[in-house]
Parts: structure tokens; C-alpha cells; sequence
């Protein structure tokens, strides 16, 4: 998530987007421009007809399945290809909360011109939350210190979601220390455990209740994000070369290879600008002797060049993990994908790439209308929904949020509230796969964070045991369910 705006530095001139209606097919933007970078902090969809994603009753999605198999080996305090199966087992199964297993859908999932498919060809939406914290200082998913593990996945499966973001960093991985026993207080199964040892118990508990999981590289140092003071803008950062970054991918995909709920692959979180390398010790942003670097999407394999990075990446992922989604971001904080109009990605392995921007309300300028909305964002990503181009491929919006503070957060004819049921609409006029950004009750440590407050803009409430706003659980609900399809 990003912490606030830092400006959006336009590259190319916005035009407007129309979408096409079809009976059956996707409503897709039909135009999109190439960019080389951008500095921001975050996305959001716009355009077409209205679409009311206001229902009244929560709906539950549904889409295919497969015996529920966790997979795995034995515990392991090393980031090896194993899985910490004892820890997973204990925690999923020990809990009295811990009930039967649900069906996966029909894995593994794949790409199909802008859609994501299970095995068998039938449309997978992704309606999915993120629950960070294991990115963080702690390296764990926050909440475990409230509730039991069996339970916080299981309120993900009742609330309507059917997948869940995890950030990751890559200090976790090369360090993987014994998580805090204060940090995992309700799950004693847990205590005495390495974090990758941790996280195979989560990822254990969420495939337990039906649920996929797509793994994000939030940052190389474990810490909140976003910002450029506190570093890891680009891919690699003084400590973690990218050598690392492909070296930690690889590891990871290895680890979950035999785990079928980890779907996908978020290659690397809001790519923005980040102080050089070289930058004396005391700058915390960019000016007169603090020089920074931006990335870009040039595909001339440079030093800020993603394109390439995520090339790089993408291939690394899939030779040691072929059944995984790719899910690559964009520039400025995952706001700017314009460059895929002319340059899009490609892979060792066909029908993986997925693109993934963010957004919220404080990542640019407030909209005036919601054709407004609609023109930006079709300029800035929505254009790669357009079907039968060299560019089309599944958009999944890795994260947005509102505050649970009041239901005008929800819903407004102005602000926060305004944004936030545009975006929802925007969402369901192309029924785009989503991820809200936050599962979380409370923080995780972190810069500007404190560990155990509540956190603003979380489904749940402080106790992790129910929603923390009935208006936005409900405005979620009623994006889940797949309206549109191949």
C-alpha cells in the first residue's frame, strides 16, 4: 500500500476510453498509449455504462474445484523447497474453530485472452483480499496474536473472498528468523517457529477453506511501505541485488511448487522512484545532491528498466513453478501501465502474464465526475482489457481501499466515499478481478505504524473475529461474484 501521494509526473496525453457491451463478452477499453515512467502512488478503473455494485444480500462465489490437497513435507526452518507441514497441520487441524476441508477450483489456473481460467476453461474471477504483515518488521501475518489461524481463514471464505495477496519480503526469506511468540499468542502451535515455517501454516490454513493464494514481493527490507525515504522503490536495494530478487523467486516458488493454492506470482510491489544507490546517507528525497532513480519500461534491460526485471523474473518463477499466474505491476506506485500498449510482456511459458495496478482516493487529483474516472484509468490500464490485441491479458487490481471510519466512505456524492463507489463501478462494468487492500483488524510494525492499532482500512475489526463495517463488507460482496466470462 502506499502512504500518500507524491506526485504524478505525466508522460503522454490522456484521451478518452470507451468500453464495448456485449451480451457475453467483456466490456473492454478499445484504445491505450505507451509511456517509459512515471512517479505516483497508486490506480484506479474507469468507464462505461453505470453498474450498480450496491446488492443487498452477501453472496459467496463459487467457481469449479478440486480435492483440497495442502501438500507439503516436513517442517523446515530453512527456505528450502519443503513445507512446513507439521506447523501447517497443527495449526489448521488443532483449532476447535478448524472444520472440514473446502474444494479448491479446478487448478492450475491459466490466462485466456483477459481472462483468468481454471484447468477446465471455465472463468476464475479473482475476488481477493490481501492480509499483510509478514512483509513487515514482524514477518508474520498480523492478526495471529487475536485470533486462531482456522478462524481468520475461514471469516476470509464466509466474507465472500476466494483468494488471498501475501506480501512477502525478501529479508524474510534470507533470514527467515523464529517469529515473536507475542506475535502468534492465540496459536501456541505456532510459537518456536522460522517465518517461512509460519507462512506455510497460513498458506496451509487458507488452501484449507478453499482459498488460492498469489504471493507478492512487497519489499527487499522488511518495513511498511510506500515511500522513497524509506527505500526498495526499484526491484534490487543495497543489500538485496537483483541477483537476490531472482534468487528469493526462485526459492519461493520452489517451496510452494507442491502446495496447489499459491496460484501466482506478484513479482514486485508499486515499482516508484527510489534514491541512488549512491545518495548520501542523509537524504530522505529527491533534489540537490540526492539524485534518485525512476523506473521505466523500455525493455533495454538498463538499470531501471522493469520491463526487463520482470522478464527476468517472470522466467524465474516459472522454471522452477510452470503452473503459476505472473502478476506484474506497473510504474508510480502500480498507477501507470501505458507502456504494455506498446511493449507488452512476454514469457518462456504462454497464457501467465497478468497485470496488476493499484489505486485509492489519495494517488492523484479528486475526480469531478465519473467519466472523469473512466478516461484516466482507461489511459493509464484499462486499455489491456481491450480483447484480440498484442497487448490484452487479465487485469487483477492488487489493491484499493476506503476507510471503515463511516459508511460515506463507502458511498458519497463527494470524497473518499465518491471514489470509492466509482472504482466499484468501474470494477463491475468490465468485471475486473480485484484484491482490497486490507483482511487486516489491526497493523503490523512498520514505519508510520503501530503494531496492534486498528487498522483504518480493514474488512475486519480489532478483535479479527467480524467485520468492521457492515456498509463495506457489503459493498464487497456484491463485487465478487463473476458477471462476465469467455
Amino acid at each position: 500500500m502506499a502512504c500518500k501521494w507524491l506526485g504524478h509526473r505525466v508522460v503522454r496525453a490522456l484521451w478518452p476510453l470507451s468500453f464495448l457491451a456485449a451480451a457475453s463478452a467483456a466490456v473492454a477499453p478499445q484504445s491505450g498509449c505507451g509511456g517509459a515512467g512515471s512517479a505516483g502512488s497508486a490506480a484506479s478503473p474507469g468507464d462505461a455504462s453505470p453498474g450498480d455494485a450496491g446488492a443487498d444480500e452477501a453472496t459467496t462465489p463459487a467457481d469449479g474445484s478440486t480435492s483440497n490437497d495442502a501438500g507439503g513435507g516436513e517442517a523446515s526452518s530453512t527456505s528450502d523447497a519443503s513445507l512446513g507441514a507439521d506447523a501447517a497441520d497443527a495449526a489448521v487441524e488443532g483449532g476447535p474453530d478448524a472444520g472440514a476441508a473446502h474444494p479448491l477450483p479446478a487448478l492450475p489456473l491459466r490466462t485466456s485472452s483477459r481472462w483468468i481460467v481454471d484447468a477446465n476453461g471455465k472463468r476464475f474471477k479473482l475476488a481477493s483480499v490481501n492480509w499483510y504483515g509478514a512483509e513487515s518488521k514482524d514477518f508474520v501475518v498480523a492478526g495471529l496474536d487475536r485470533a486462531t489461524l482456522p478462524s481468520i481463514a475461514a471469516l476470509g471464505r464466509t466474507l465472500g473472498f476466494n483468494s488471498v495477496r501475501l506480501p512477502w519480503s525478501n529479508e524474510l526469506v534470507e533470514t527467515n528468523p523464529v517469529v515473536d511468540p507475542a506475535h502468534v499468542a492465540k496459536n501456541p502451535a505456532l510459537a518456536g517457529l522460522h517465518a517461512l515455517d509460519v507462512l506455510d501454516a497460513v498458506v496451509a490454513a487458507l488452501a484449507h477453506e478453499g482459498l488460492v493464494v498469489v504471493l507478492d514481493n512487497h519489499r527487499s527490507h522488511a518495513d511498511w511501505c510506500c515511500d522513497v525515504a524509506h527505500g526498495d522503490g526499484l526491484w534490487y536495494a543495497p543489500g538485496f541485488p537483483e541477483s537476490s530478487f531472482l534468487a528469493d523467486w526462485t526459492t519461493m516458488a520452489k517451496r510452494y511448487a507442491s502446495q496447489p493454492a499459491v496460484v501466482g506470482a506478484d513479482l514486485r510491489n508499486e515499482l516508484r522512484t527510489m534514491l541512488d544507490p549512491g545518495a548520501p546517507a542523509t537524504c530522505t528525497a529527491c533534489g540537490t545532491g540526492c539524485p534518485c532513480l525512476d523506473p521505466t519500461w523500455t525493455g533495454d534491460n538498463g538499470p531501471t528498466d522493469w520491463y526487463g526485471a520482470a522478464q527476468r523474473a517472470g522466467n524465474a518463477v516459472l522454471a522452477a513453478n510452470p503452473n503459476l499466474l505472473v502478476v506484474v505491476e506497473g510504474l508510480g506506485y502500480s498507477l501507470d501501465l501505458g507502456g504494455v500498449y506498446h511493449l507488452p510482456l512476454t514469457l518462456d511459458v504462454g497464457n501467465r502474464v497478468v497485470y496488476s495496478p493499484h489505486d485509492y482516493a489519495f494517488s492523484h487529483a479528486a475526480y469531478a465526475t465519473y467519466a472523469d474516472m473512466a478516461a484516466d484509468l482507461g489511459n493509464r490500464w484499462g486499455f489491456i482489457l481491450e480483447q484480440n490485441q498484442p497487448f490484452t491479458a487479465p487485469v487483477w487490481v492488487g489493491e484499493f481501499g476506503t476507510s471503515h471510519g463511516s459508511p460515506t466512505d463507502v458511498s458519497d456524492t463527494s470524497g473518499q466515499g465518491f471514489w470509492f463507489q466509482s472504482f466499484r463501478q468501474y470494477l463491475a462494468n468490465a468485471d475486473i478481478d480485484w484484491s482490497y487492500w486490507a483482511l487486516n483488524g489491526t497493523e503490523a510494525t512498520g514505519y508510520s505504524r503501530t503494531l496492534g492499532a486498528e487498522e483504518g482500512y480493514g474488512v475486519l475489526d480489532t478483535t479479527w473475529s467480524g467485520s468492521a463495517l457492515a456498509d463495506l463488507t457489503k459493498a464487497l460482496q456484491a463485487s465478487q461474484p463473476a458477471t462476465q466470462g469467455p
